[in-house]
């Protein structure tokens, strides 16, 4: 992947899309590992930069920090939506909480690559 060929934005991604968004194959387990205990991840991360995790989630029902989404055509033309590149752990967050009927916002801000064209 030549990397000088991908153009990154703030995009608005809907919860929808992130509930089923893949990882790479090497992590593909690691979202939902997160996911299993969403809680947990927010009460750890509570220090230095991770201070004010908590208060995104209970609060706006997101992340502090937006994860990197890449656009899979980029890897193999014939796949279509986005990956996860950096951000499994806030993306098991976000699944767990919806999982357990916590507050979480119906859309969610994210760096995505895209091809440019």
């Amino acid at each position: 992947m030549d990397l000088t060929t991908i153009v990154w934005r703030v995009e608005i991604v809907p919860l929808e899309a992130l509930i089923t968004m893949p990882t790479g194959a090497s992590e593909s387990d690691l979202i939902e590992y997160f996911a299993e205990e969403p809680e947990h991840w927010v009460k750890v991360r509570s220090q230095g930069c991770h201070v004010g995790v908590r208060e995104m989630w209970d609060l706006h029902g997101t992340w502090k920090r937006w994860p990197i989404l890449i656009d899979q055509a980029l890897a193999n033309p014939q796949l279509e939506g986005l990956q996860v590149v950096e951000g499994r752990t806030r993306v098991g967050v976000l699944r767990g909480r919806t999982r357990l009927g916590l507050h979480v916002a119906p859309n969610h801000l994210a760096w995505v690559g895209r091809a440019r064209f």
